[in-house]
């Protein structure tokens, strides 16, 4: 038998090899034998050996966390930077080591303030801030909270004030901008909503719905705003970009401002009807016809909806089913919205000249007449109720027994709602002027030359006077 070897190499750019091995078997001669077949076999070169990437060195960036209205620095917030986390120290920074460079998600909690969450780029910034909000100095909703005390208790503000900026919004402010992580979100007579920076007043975005008009204050729910417009739409935006996300009309003028819990928001609407609607679902649960125009915005106190209307009447109705409960004369069209607080209801009454208080039950309690309308909602505050009456008095009555305790001139016809922040009443006159009185003993504390209706709300660094179309940011002087 004879063997032969054959190897061909075929190589490109010294990249590749293969070598072909042939064995020829063959017989000797006149053994009546043929050849055997030809086997190839083609064995891969090993692949080329690659230099190794030099490993990126882990290097610490640094997060500040900073309270957004107070600007202070935060200590013993809980950063977390992808699947790494740190705690704040004293100046409020947290260091964290990262092993690869770029973009990441980073979560930052604190007790008392919000859950905050921003993606923020590390490839070249080292040192980053992350600014988050307590809940409770946020102005979220038309009265403040869902009893609409148009109280705010956590805010410390207090006047002498300056003027840190101040910007026109196009047309007539009827109701305050409410406020809510730096941003103050304010609807025109127009049916225009603005984004304002509390910061300096920048423009962040700017809604019109090109038609219809607005008197009422939106609602911060969450990343949405929820608008109610008198075209009859209730109208839902993104919250960062002012983009309408849905709609839903009820074929009637609304004037109620929005109040949301648990996913539902309740107003009532001009065509006598109170509704109940969910937003997740964009369904009503339940709608009940009141049979008398309603501007009256909704107030909430556990499982009940008081609201006021036209026909003179405080109504309580189930919250989940819209079922009356009860309803209660007040002597005169309510226009504005019932305040609750201490186990009773606070109802105003514009052609009845008065401000009403009931039980949570319905039982007649008191009644102040002022020998001018009330159009005000009232505040409630310390075991006060304060209340502006078109006699132009802005008034301080006890909560519990209606007896007048002090009333101050408050530069004309007061329409819009009485506010307290700090321990200060606040009130605007449709003859353009503000006026803050200390609530304890009725002092004047502010005279502000621009005024209209609703007065103030703002947040816990600054406060918002609303004249009839113009803002102003202020702030405490310092000493």
């Amino acid at each position: 038998m004879r063997r032969r070897t054959l190897v061909a190499a075929a190589s490109v750019g010294a990249v590749a090899a293969i070598v072909v091995t042939a064995v020829i078997v063959a017989t000797g001669r006149g053994n009546g034998r043929t050849p055997s077949t030809t086997v190839a076999r083609i064995v891969p070169a090993p692949p080329p050996v690659m230099p190794r990437r030099a490993a990126l060195p882990a290097r610490p960036v640094l997060v500040t966390v900073v309270d957004g209205d107070l600007g202070r620095r935060v200590r013993g917030a809980r950063v977390v930077v992808g699947r790494r986390s740190a705690y704040t120290d004293a100046h409020g920074v947290a260091r964290i080591v990262l092993r690869r460079r770029g973009a990441f998600p980073v979560r930052v909690s604190a007790p008392g303030y919000g859950l905050r969450t921003v993606r923020l780029p590390f490839r070249n910034r080292p040192l980053v801030a992350v600014r988050v909000y307590r809940p409770s100095l946020q102005w979220t909703m038309y009265g403040a909270n869902a009893r609409r005390t148009q109280a705010q208790d956590a805010i410390t503000l207090r006047p002498p004030f300056h003027v840190v900026w101040s910007r026109g919004v196009g047309s007539l402010v009827e109701f305050p901008a409410v406020v809510s992580d730096g941003v103050a979100y304010v609807v025109n007579y127009r049916g225009v909503v603005r984004a304002l920076s509390m910061r300096d007043g920048t423009a962040i975005w700017r809604f019109d719905p090109s038609h219809g008009k607005s008197a009422s204050s939106p609602a911060v729910v969450g990343d949405q705003i929820v608008v109610h417009g008198m075209d009859g739409m209730v109208r839902v935006l993104d919250r960062a970009t002012g983009r309408q996300l849905w709609h839903l009309s009820v074929g009637s003028p609304i004037e109620s401002s929005p109040v949301v819990r648990d996913g539902v928001d309740f107003f009532g609407a001009w065509n006598g009807r109170v509704y109940a609607l969910d937003l997740a679902r964009r369904r009503f649960l339940w709608a009940y016809g009141a049979g008398y125009k309603i501007t009256s915005s909704a107030a909430l106190s556990g499982s009940t909806v008081y609201i006021g209307d036209y026909g003179g009447r405080l109504l309580a109705l189930s919250a989940q089913t819209g079922a009356l409960r009860f309803a209660r004369s007040v002597g005169g069209r309510v226009y504005g919205t019932p305040a609750i607080a201490g186990g009773r209801v606070f109802v105003p009454s514009s052609t009845g000249d008065s401000l009403t208080a009931f039980s949570l039950t319905g039982r007649l309690l008191w009644r102040v007449r002022t020998g001018g309308y009330v159009y005000s909602s009232p505040a409630v505050w310390g075991g006060r109720v304060f209340f502006g009456s078109y006699d132009g008095d802005l008034y301080a009555v006890n909560a519990a027994t209606g007896g007048v305790l002090w009333r101050v001139w408050a530069g004309g016809p007061v329409s819009g709602a009485a506010t307290v922040v700090a321990g200060v009443a606040y009130a605007g006159s449709t003859w353009g002027r503000i006026t803050g009185v200390d609530a304890r003993t009725g002092r004047v504390l502010l005279r502000f030359p621009h005024g209209e209706y609703v007065p103030v709300s703002g947040n816990g660094g600054r406060l918002l006077l609303h004249g009839y179309s113009r803002l102003w940011a202020v702030e405490p002087r310092s000493s």
